[in-house]
């Protein structure tokens, strides 16, 4: 039977409100997904506190549908500075003053590169490390004795350099392999893992090493092997005259280590850096993740629970990501003005998107599973 005109003005006029009614049900209904955070962040040698606080965002990155955070193995600061002005990482962890090397473009750099901050996290405490039953007292009586001074292309190796220069054992001019003889000390190139184990095996007489307390592989060796640290207070004057403002006198307590006596060190603050081109908003995530997951991070190592909003600011003169900035407004622990040392456009490349863009960007090394070394 045909329907009237008025039949067929109500059909259409009910199928309009039924969908007038379910769109918003529809669209309620969605799960909405936000642009995923990828990042690769360099850390530094197994045992290291670097490595570990890393491969820590890394593990906790995997409980979040939205994140995937790839830690990859390095030397440490030098490398990473590098490493993340080329590209081949988005994050990395550093000195203080390795950083501030990079955005002078001062030594072991040849020009200033586009390093910026996401946060101070930390400070790194410097050991140097012999048997417990040696000779050694001061850094001036390594002269004649075989020692690490850390992985090629590290802090740690920055560091040992100074001491030795401070104590007139002076380095071997940069680049030189193998190793290096120089007023009868012959220094080695490795990484805290292999120090240890040096040190273990009576093939060196001391390493240098530059981390946050307790580092593992150091505890580890202190368990099986009865090892003290030296006092090294004695030469933060001449290093603060020499280097800059970064150092400072720092403690390591008794018991810090197994059977290790206290003593006073050389202290340098971590950084957590980013290129300046990162997107701001991939730069204000990564820097709330830090604080979101501080007490996730710090039963993966208790260091974490040195990041504080107000101290973690302090990183000039490596200025203040504008996105990791932003974050900071947003917590009230910061002024409007420019934060750690420029405005939100002073570091953003012409070009560049203030947005998260990996089309433009891709984040690099993000196939590797965490904790292997970048091609």
């Amino acid at each position: 039977m045909a329907r009237s005109p008025f039949q067929r003005l109500s059909t259409a006029a009910g199928l309009l409100l039924t969908a007038v009614v379910a769109a918003p049900l529809l669209t309620w209904s969605q799960t909405w997904v936000s642009d995923p955070l990828r990042l690769s962040v360099g850390t530094g040698g197994e045992g290291g506190v670097y490595h570990a606080y890393g491969s820590g965002l890394a593990r906790i990155a995997t409980a979040r549908p939205d994140t995937e955070i790839t830690a990859l193995t390095t030397a440490a600061s030098v490398e990473n500075n590098r490493r993340v002005a080329s590209g081949s990482l988005d994050a990395a962890f550093t000195l203080a003053d390795v950083a501030a090397l990079a955005v002078a473009g001062d030594p072991p750099f040849g020009e200033p590169l586009p390093i910026t901050a996401i946060a101070r996290l930390y400070d790194n405490h410097t050991h140097l490390v012999v048997r417990a039953d040696s000779p050694y007292e001061e850094v001036a009586d390594l002269a004649g004795a075989t020692v690490s001074v850390g992985a090629r292309g590290s802090g740690t190796e920055m560091m040992a350099d100074r001491l030795l220069d401070l104590a007139g054992l002076l380095p071997e001019p940069a680049g030189s392999a193998g190793p290096l003889r120089e007023g009868g000390t012959v220094r080695l190139r490795l990484g805290i893992g292999a120090s240890a184990r040096a040190l273990e095996n009576g093939e060196v007489d001391a390493f240098f090493w530059s981390g946050g307390l307790p580092t593992q592989a150091v505890a580890d060796l202190a368990e099986r092997t009865p090892v003290r640290l030296l006092d090294l207070a004695g030469h933060v004057p001449a290093l603060v005259a020499g280097y800059g403002e970064y150092f400072s006198e720092r403690p390591v307590p008794a018991g810090t280590y197994p059977g290790v006596p206290s003593v006073r060190t050389v202290g340098v603050p971590s950084l957590l850096v980013a290129d300046a081109s990162m997107p701001d908003d991939s730069a204000e995530d990564l820097t709330r993740l830090l604080f979101e997951w501080r007490d996730q991070l710090a039963r993966i190592h208790p260091v974490a629970l040195h990041l504080d909003t107000r101290s973690a600011i302090a990183t000039l003169p490596v200025p203040l990501h504008p996105g990791a900035a932003a974050y900071y407004r947003e917590v009230k622990y910061a002024y409007d003005g420019p934060v750690g040392g420029g405005t939100a456009d002073a570091f953003r490349p012409a070009g560049v998107s203030s947005r998260r863009s990996r089309a433009a960007r891709p984040a690099a090394g993000t196939g590797a599973p965490p904790g292997v070394p970048a091609a």
